[in-house]
């Protein structure tokens, strides 16, 4: 088991004393609450990666949409207040994030599954859009490994849509998804952050 100063937002099952938060923000225009807490990703306001993320993808109405590694659900819940024909689901190996994610999908009054998975461990289905903000402290390994079950859970011309900070780590996750997809470009940029999109075929 982790210890409590050892605990990651990737821990399995955060034994941390639970400490709620509530953020109240605006993203795509939308009004929007989420609770968190402690052991979970960026607990005390939306990360600037989350947000170019949350802001910049590229989604349609009517897509099935996974926010892959989602946390508290701040991008697949957003997404989802958007675009209301959307199919979300929303995925995270912690469970303390995946309580939190169902508690705003109701808290939000959005249509979307929050579900506890280890990468693609529990999703069968593929999708049109996969959004991920990537685990970079659980190492390049973990992250590889994302981006390589990405591919095979995409329908034909889906994309995944993945954000990093370009000069701390981004650049070889973006020479991993050209590897993967023979394609890759930058969507959008803001504070160091990029979005690299990669299209299957």
């Amino acid at each position: 088991m982790v210890r409590n100063n050892q605990e990651h937002y990737f821990s399995r099952r955060p034994a941390s004393k639970l400490k709620e938060r509530k953020i109240q923000t605006f993203l795509r225009k939308k009004e929007l609450i989420f609770y968190t807490g402690s052991s979970v990703f960026s607990p005390k306001k939306i990360d600037l990666g989350s947000k170019l993320l949350i802001e910049k993808s590229q989604v349609k109405e009517s897509d099935a949409v996974l926010d892959l590694g989602c946390g508290y659900g701040a991008v697949g819940i957003t997404i989802a207040k958007t675009f209301p024909k959307t199919k979300v689901i929303m995925s995270d190996v912690n469970e303390r994030a995946v309580m939190f994610a169902k508690k705003n999908i109701k808290e939000n009054k959005v249509k979307a599954k929050a579900i506890k998975s280890d990468c693609f461990d529990k999703i069968q289905e593929k999708f049109d859009v996969i959004l991920l903000n990537p685990p970079q402290t659980a190492g390049k390994k973990l992250c590889f490994k994302m981006i390589e079950e990405a591919k095979k859970h995409l329908n034909k011309e889906g994309s995944l849509q993945l954000v990093a900070r370009h000069q701390k780590g981004g650049k070889s996750l973006q020479k991993k998804m050209e590897e993967v997809f023979g394609n890759v470009k930058a969507i959008a940029k803001k504070s160091g952050y990029r979005i690299y999109f990669s299209q299957s075929s």
